[in-house]
């Protein structure tokens, strides 16, 4: 069973409810009602402290009633090597991330119902509109008595309506941690106060952008020489709501061209798609060899580049 790898916020602190966890983190339990168990210590810190226990601060202090503020921190976040996070229309995206996680002594990492891993939210830290988990906690190897080296994995799918479009662009990366310490939240004798909670934000992360794709045709082909080539194509990209591509209007785009037997493209002309992002221009036939588009990217919408199409001058 899949568990669901984003939420969008909820007033008070940081989606605690979309925290993944497998089912063999929990006897007797599935994926999906462990979750709810998460879930359900999220709502009920929240109900207890009536306030954001996140707001204003990169590190979350649990109140009254509320789980203790586990002795754990997060540093080293590294999300994608640091390179774009690109998310197609519709097709699942697993994202690595390594970190490091520092724990007090009084905090057995190596429990079965200890949790940990990392997110990346949209927005800000205390009031986020989106946030993605992955679909199973952080693995960790101790490198010392107090401090591990851990990985994960981050979950995306488009297809479910994990992102918006609107959601394209910069987001921050942060990492969360629960000891539940035997505590079991569908007992009637649960203590919140005996959950340890840890979450720490403002971590630079990579852009999530949307999928582009880029077309071209050039014809007649054959042509004779000095006759006029027309090269059509469109730039597209991801349209996460639709879960389709969608033409990216009003965008630079680079003709270029390729001699036959050359190895590189030079630039021809810069001209801008239309409104449904489409591409039409002319050039005049000289000699065989190669035409393509070029998009130089957005911070919203990587570049790509069109494959060639051969033109046989004659």
């Amino acid at each position: 069973m899949r568990i669901s790898a984003t939420v969008a916020a909820v007033s008070g602190a940081l989606v605690l409810s979309a925290f993944a966890v497998p089912a063999a983190q929990a006897a007797g339990s599935d994926a999906g009602s462990y979750r709810s168990d998460v879930a359900k210590i999220r709502e009920a810190a929240h109900a207890a402290s009536g306030k954001d226990a996140l707001a204003g601060s990169t590190v979350a202090t649990p109140a009254d009633d509320e789980p203790y503020a586990l002795n754990v921190t997060f540093s080293n976040i590294k999300v994608h090597s640091g390179k774009p996070i690109v998310v197609g229309a519709a097709a699942h995206v697993s994202v690595p991330v390594t970190y490091t996680l520092t724990h007090g002594t009084d905090v057995d990492i190596t429990a079965a119902d200890f949790l940990n891993g990392p997110f990346i939210y949209k927005g800000t830290f205390a009031d986020p509109s989106n946030a993605v988990f992955g679909d199973k906690p952080g693995t960790c190897t101790a490198t010392s008595t107090t401090v591990a080296s851990c990985k994960a994995t981050l979950d995306i799918y488009p297809a479910e309506g994990n992102l918006a479009n609107v959601d394209a662009g910069g987001w921050k990366a942060g990492g969360l941690a629960i000891a539940y310490n035997g505590q079991d939240p569908d007992s009637s004798s649960f203590d919140i106060t005996k959950v340890g909670l840890a979450q720490q934000g403002g971590f630079a992360s990579p852009n999530v952008q949307r999928l582009s794709k880029l077309t071209v045709n050039a014809a007649p082909e054959p042509v004779k020489k000095g006759k006029t080539i027309t090269v059509t194509g469109k730039l597209t990209r991801a349209n996460w709501e639709t879960n389709k591509y969608a033409g990216y209007s009003t965008q630079p785009v680079k003709l270029q061209f390729r001699k036959k037997n050359a190895t590189t493209y030079t630039t021809v002309k810069t001209i801008k798609t239309s409104s449904t992002g489409a591409l039409k221009t002319t050039v005049k036939a000289t000699v065989d060899g190669y035409f393509r588009y070029s998009f130089a990217g957005t911070s919203t919408t990587p570049a790509v580049n069109a494959t060639g199409d051969y033109v046989d001058v004659r």
